[in-house]
């Protein structure tokens, strides 16, 4: 098997790091669908693995891309996005103290604010763009762990990761960042001081909706990463062998998609910040977007592919500027070759931070002015 090496990760992508299948020598790695493996004569497991729920060998090539494309040590693939974020927090201790944005993937902060404070964990969530609030909001040999996700769903806030690393490790505690919007393509975060990152593989890693699976990859492989291997292996989140199979063929393609939804979101956000149907356009690629400076520092090549806009007219406008569209797709999820658009609000429901006038745009691979064309139809219609 070849290893990355020095190759560029646009190349570790396509080339799936150049493994092929040694008995076949195929360039598609094979389906491996046994459950359990054979004990040798002696009752040894020579092979590295007994049982598929923690030794899946359908893992080891994604694992090994994931890690290699995210300059980790470790990779580790689960069955949801849900699934690996919550798994960082289980393995912690009750009474700990963890550091979580006020405008976050909101799946995760109703799980944070709900089960996991139920648990035992203190929960604080901070104003992530405000690194005085969050030193405020540090306490020393309490805090385990600071959880940061740039840009930030659905209003793609940044967050400076540097800073934060800092103010974590002179607190004694952890970071670990969602990733999933900004992808190994635009920023890696463990070489800007972050412990561990966080990816729902379902979104642009996958990238065909045709998916669900989450990912783990860490700086290190300390006894907080063996400790999250263990509580995988025992609580089953893993994924299934074809799901496993069909992200690698997904991070294939992750480049040219990535590049080609960042081109299409900044066109579209700097069309519709003219559009007079739009209050504001909310894309970090604009020059005008609070955190603008920070994100062209520490994101390279694109400045990802969500985009949201308010529209002008308020919830009324938004929802009826959504249903009038012809191209994008009105579906909850983002990072796939179709674009997609989703009155937020609407799904997050009571207590959203969530301004009820907010659409949220993920940018597919179509053509740009199609996309152009059809949300300006749709705005002008639905304020008719």
């Amino acid at each position: 098997m070849k290893k990355g090496g020095d190759q560029k990760p646009a190349t570790i992508a396509a080339q799936s790091l150049g493994w092929i299948d040694e008995a076949t020598r195929a360039v598609s790695p094979p389906l491996h669908a046994s459950s359990t493996f054979v004990r040798d004569p002696d009752n040894q497991y020579r092979s590295g693995r007994d049982y598929i729920r923690a030794d899946n060998p359908a893992f080891d090539q994604p694992e090994a891309v994931l890690a290699a494309l995210e300059r980790g040590t470790g990779a580790m693939l689960y069955s949801s996005g849900m699934a690996a974020a919550t798994a960082v927090f289980l393995a912690l201790e009750p009474g700990d103290h963890v550091v979580a944005p006020k405008v976050m993937y909101w799946g995760l902060r109703n799980w944070l604010m709900s089960y996991a404070t139920e648990w035992g964990l203190q929960v604080e969530l901070v104003e992530m763009s405000d690194l005085t609030a969050i030193e405020t909001a540090m306490r020393k040999g309490k805090t385990k762990l600071v959880w940061v996700e740039s840009p930030a769903n659905p209003m793609w806030g940044i967050t400076d990761l540097a800073a934060v690393a800092e103010i974590a490790r002179a607190a004694g505690a952890r970071v670990a960042a969602d990733s999933t919007v900004a992808t190994p393509v635009l920023t890696r975060p463990l070489e800007l001081g972050v412990d561990l990152v966080m990816h729902s593989a379902t979104k642009y890693l996958n990238g065909h909706s045709d998916l669900i699976a989450g990912a783990l990859v860490t700086r290190a492989d300390d006894v907080h990463w063996q400790r999250l291997r263990m509580l995988r292996a025992q609580m089953g989140a893993t994924l299934g062998s074809f799901e496993s199979w069909l992200l690698l063929r997904g991070m294939r393609t992750l480049f040219p998609r990535v590049k080609t939804a960042c081109a299409n979101a900044m066109a579209v956000a700097e069309r519709l910040s003219a559009n007079p149907h739009v209050a504001d356009v909310l894309y970090p690629g604009l020059k005008n977007f609070p955190g603008h400076h920070i994100a062209a520092k520490q994101m390279r090549g694109g400045f990802g592919g969500m985009l949201s806009i308010r529209v002008k007219g308020g919830e009324t406008a938004a929802i009826a500027t959504a249903a009038k569209v012809q191209i994008w797709k009105r579906a909850t999820s983002l990072g796939g070759t179709e674009s997609m658009i989703e009155h937020r609000a609407s799904v997050e429901g009571a207590g959203s931070p969530c301004p009820p006038d907010l659409l949220r745009l993920s940018a597919g691979i179509e053509d740009a002015d199609d996309l152009i064309a059809d949300l300006e139809q749709a705005l002008s219609r639905a304020h008719q």
